[in-house]
């Protein structure tokens, strides 16, 4: 029996052991009262009946906890082994009970989430019975954390990290934070740092280097560092701080022992996730060292993650990769180094807690899988470690086409090890962003047979509390409650695929009772397409190359061909279309129509055709919904369907334009430079309406850590260049 088949039926044997059931009877709904009986007390149950109680609210029933099981709705333990961990199964009986039957806490926790939002959609007569097992078994957000300027993240540099990092030590935050991506279905929190070992624990021998206080750096920050995170450490950056937060590390290892505690009673997992090799914070105490050869630093991280896991009991996994500080180093040498450091440590502590389960994730990043898996075998075999793969998907851009190439030469070499699959949106920080139809048949199209989940999240943007929004209260949203429908779908799909436009029309339907539910669900699924339908031909791969709701990519980077940043004509006749994006480049076109010969692509033009429709259908759309006694969050959410339609018609015509522009060059023919001027002046039309909208109810310009500073108003004189480009030829 292989080692993974052992693993598994040793966890199903586990699970089966705390199986729960959970019966809701709704027999006494018509007296407008309903009590809840809990035989079991769980704070995931709990949970779960906060959800009812409000949902009950909501109906006008109003609702009692019983002491005895003749309630209105039982709460029971019970067994069944037909339904997966997480998974629940609704049913009803023919005297009015709702019954919600779950082999874990966990499941009965989202079976009550269930019934909670059927309730509130469809009233208590209404509830659907439906069995539901988790699509993807992890389900988690990637969290780039802005722990200390000691201790930063990849996008430390940026305003959204400058911003968030006091939040980042908020309980209050934490909780919210939790309690919403718990209803969205996701069940893990990956936190990502450099180096986050001295903001969080006392490593043993090491004591020196654990750090009190949080400091935020008051430096003149440049525009740009080093893509790699590499140099965030400098000295005119960490000497230059203010006190964000006193706290000695004690506190903090409290604080966070705390956060865990709660996340636990949500059911989200929480793992660490590092680049290598990073030294943050250490300040060469005790002669640790970014060199790869460095003894004291092998013993150091290897101590680290030791600590870690025994400071943390609720401490689910830790992950690597190999890595942002490890250029001109052999993939053998590094993956000795990781095995040293990070799977020694976690060995150690795997073998003396061997009730404990533990997740290591190695990211396939900058390494080779069959080296991996040669290398780590110990760990892989370590019966209470589950040892899996992360790999980047869609490179940085989910939103590009609903099917991905990159894994695919990946999953051939990676034999029995699983994977969880990065899903990086580094497209939509702005604008409240929603397309269930595209986000479905993304999920779909993932690899199931090697897949154990994925996590969702930025490296360009900080998830915490927004901080672009004009005119709004304090304190701030948390991102995940702005935009709660983006999230949402992410989770709940994940979960459950099979979830139907009609659930989301009744969620939307449910928080905004004053408009027509289904219109606003397809103005906004129109308005979102627009950006993989732009990402989709408009491929810079990864977060540094493109950013659509700026036009840009780093300045000075290959993909700009610029020193601006700016994607001007050229970018757009230069830059590749996603291999499965069914569009082809404006070079390949003016070849074809140089050859007379035809394609099943669409033409660039075709693209520029999609792009109005979505845009022209959105802004229609919302002309039909747009009314004086919209709330406040509704006249938010329509005022970005119409930015996002506003940028789509800019793109619209850029493309167009710069097609026009590149068969002018090709044929000579005066009518295409023309028709380029045309479409290029309607761009800037567009784009002039897209910042005017935008700007009503965003502040700009923002500091990004990947593509630098996004300027609407400095960007116009950009695209008035473009025309000025084609002129001149």
């Amino acid at each position: 029996m292989s080692t993974r088949i052992y693993k598994s039926l040793k966890q199903i044997a586990r699970v089966t052991f705390l199986a729960i059931t959970i019966m809701l009877i709704a027999s006494c709904s018509k007296q407008n009262k309903a009590s809840i009986f809990i035989s079991n007390n769980d704070d995931k149950i709990d949970f779960a009946v906060q959800e009812l109680q409000v949902a009950l609210n909501e109906r006008n029933i109003k609702s009692s906890i019983s002491e005895n099981c003749d309630a209105t709705i039982d709460i029971v333990l019970g067994t069944d082994d037909a339904i997966k961990p997480e998974g629940f199964q609704i049913s009803k009986s023919s005297n009015g009970k709702i019954i919600i039957t779950a082999k874990d806490a966990a499941g009965a926790m989202y079976g009550g989430l269930e019934l909670a939002e059927q309730i509130k959609i469809y009233g208590l007569d209404g509830v659907k019975e439906m069995k539901k097992d988790p699509y993807m078994e992890m389900r988690g957000t990637k969290f780039n954390i802005p722990l200390d300027v000691r201790t930063p993240s990849y996008s430390d540099p940026s305003d959204a990290a400058q911003k968030n990092m006091a939040e980042m030590w908020n309980y209050d935050f934490w909780t919210e934070y939790i309690d919403n991506i718990a209803r969205y279905r996701y069940n893990f929190i990956s936190l990502w740092s450099l180096h986050p070992f001295p903001s969080m624990v006392k490593v043993p021998g090491y004591e020196d280097v654990a750090l009190d206080d949080v400091h935020r750096s008051t430096t003149e920050w440049k525009e740009n560092y080093h893509p790699w995170g590499i140099g965030f450490d400098a000295p005119e950056i960490v000497d230059n701080y203010e006190v964000l937060k006193k706290i000695t590390i004690d506190e903090k290892i409290e604080f966070w022992k705390r956060v865990m505690a709660y996340a636990k009673s949500r059911n989200v997992k929480f793992y660490i996730i590092t680049w290598n090799i990073f030294v943050n914070g250490t300040d060469g105490k005790y002669g640790i060292t970014d060199k790869i050869e460095n003894e004291v630093t092998i013993d150091y991280f290897k101590e680290s993650v030791k600590a870690m896991f025994r400071t943390y009991p609720e401490l689910d996994g830790i992950g690597l990769a190999t890595g942002e500080n490890m250029h001109g180093i052999a993939s053998d040498e590094k993956e000795d180094w990781a095995y040293k450091t990070y799977a020694e440590g976690l060995l150690e502590v795997a073998k003396e807690m061997p009730d404990r389960e533990f997740k290591f994730i190695h990211r396939q990043h900058m390494s080779d899988p069959k080296a991996i898996e040669e290398k780590f075998t110990p760990l892989i075999e370590q019966e209470n470690v589950d040892f899996i793969y992360s790999f980047k998907y869609a490179k940085a851009h989910v939103m590009s086409a609903v099917k991905q190439p990159y894994h695919e030469g990946f999953v051939k070499n990676i034999g029995d090890v699983k994977t969880i699959w990065t899903l990086r949106n580094d497209d939509n920080y702005y604008f409240r962003w929603g397309a269930p139809d595209f986000v479905r048949e993304f999920i779909q199209n993932i690899p199931q047979d090697v897949s154990q989940g994925m996590y969702y999240g930025s490296d360009q943007w900080i998830w915490g509390r927004e901080f672009t929004m004009k005119d709004v209260p304090e304190p701030r949203e948390l991102e995940v409650v702005k935009h709660w429908y983006h999230w949402m779908m992410w989770g709940r799909l994940c979960y459950d695929p099979t979830l139907t436009n009609d659930r989301f029309v009744g969620m939307l339907q449910n928080r905004f009772p004053e408009t027509n539910a289904q219109v606003l669900f397809d103005a906004w699924q129109e308005a979102s397409m627009i950006y993989p339908v732009t990402t989709g031909f408009h491929w810079g791969t990864i977060d540094i190359k493109w950013y659509i709701e700026g036009c840009r990519s780093r300045p000075g980077n290959s993909t700009s061909y610029n020193e601006t940043g700016f994607h001007d004509v050229n970018t757009f006749l230069k830059l590749p279309v996603h291999d499965y994006a069914g569009c082809m480049t404006i070079p390949d076109y003016v070849k074809m129509l140089s050859d007379g010969g035809s394609s099943a692509l669409k033409t660039p033009h075709e693209v520029a055709k999609t792009l109005h429709q979505h845009a022209d259908k959105a802004m229609e759309l919302v002309r039909n919904l747009e009314n004086e006694n919209n709330s406040q969050e509704l006249k938010y959410t329509l005022h970005d369907i119409l930015t996002m339609a506003a940028m789509g018609k800019y793109y619209a015509h850029k493309i167009a334009g710069s097609t026009h522009y590149g068969v002018y060059q090709g044929t000579g023919d005066v009518k295409y430079k023309t028709l380029a001027i045309e479409e290029l002046t309607l761009a800037l039309e567009s784009w002039k309406k897209y910042v005017d909208l935008a700007s009503q109810q965003n502040l700009n310009p923002i500091w990004t850590n990947r593509v630098g500073y996004v300027d609407w108003e400095k960007t116009t004189e950009w695209v008035k260049q473009d025309i000025e480009i084609v002129k001149a030829l």
